[in-house]
């Protein structure tokens, strides 16, 4: 982590520039929009609930592992779960720390969190991280037949990214470069687990045949 912290300073530096308040104005506009014209008493609870589900990833891991359990769901589950440990080590583990972004209800005036206020850095989003990461690795690992229910674990990604900005939790940027970079974890994800999935399945013919 040593070898990061000329990268945070940097970023530091960053935060204090014209071009990077130009970026939080848009993130607070879209934040602000959202709260004054969207949130209302129907859709606070069913929002909260789905952003809650995905709470350490939960959602994920055990749609992961019902995956792996499944003879034939097992390469989607084994792409996932590869998927989702890269989205917790990139992401969380070092991108966090990198960007050290302060939360946006701390700095956009008016805006307020309707969740429990958050204790690590806000850029990325890791709720929606994991949400990208696990969903797209199990829709390229899904065949033609699966694919149009695995698409819907696409559909919940985005749904589970638009909560984190209606619960005021996240900036706008945090969400749409974390649904980038989990992308791209899910597509190495789904090359390296197909291959693993290979190795292992003939492995295991190997022995049955034996």
């Amino acid at each position: 982590m040593l070898g990061l912290l000329p990268i945070a300073a940097g970023m530091a530096a960053f935060y204090e520039t014209s071009f990077y308040e130009a970026i939080l104005n848009w993130d607070a506009n879209i934040l602000l929009f959202l709260q004054n014209n969207v949130r209302n008493d129907v859709l606070d609870p069913i929002m909260k609930a789905i952003t809650h589900s995905v709470d350490k990833g939960i959602f994920w891991i055990v749609l992961s592992v019902l995956l792996l359990i499944i003879p034939k769901t097992r390469k989607m589950g084994l792409c996932s779960a590869i998927s989702l440990v890269l989205s917790i080590v990139i992401c969380n583990g070092i991108l966090k720390n990198v960007f050290d972004r302060i939360r946006p209800y701390e700095v956009i005036d008016g805006l307020k969190c309707i969740v429990k206020l958050a204790d690590d850095a806000s850029f990325p989003s890791g709720h929606t991280s994991a949400s990208f990461a696990s969903a797209v690795a199990i829709f390229l690992a899904s065949d033609r037949k699966m694919k149009k229910f695995t698409v819907w674990a696409i559909v919940y990604a985005f749904i589970v990214g638009f909560t984190r900005l209606y619960v005021g939790i996240h900036y706008p940027t945090d969400v749409i470069c974390a649904a980038i970079v989990a992308t791209g974890m899910a597509i190495l994800a789904y090359f390296v687990g197909s291959k693993l999935y290979e190795v292992l399945a003939k492995a295991f013919s190997k022995k049955k045949k034996a």
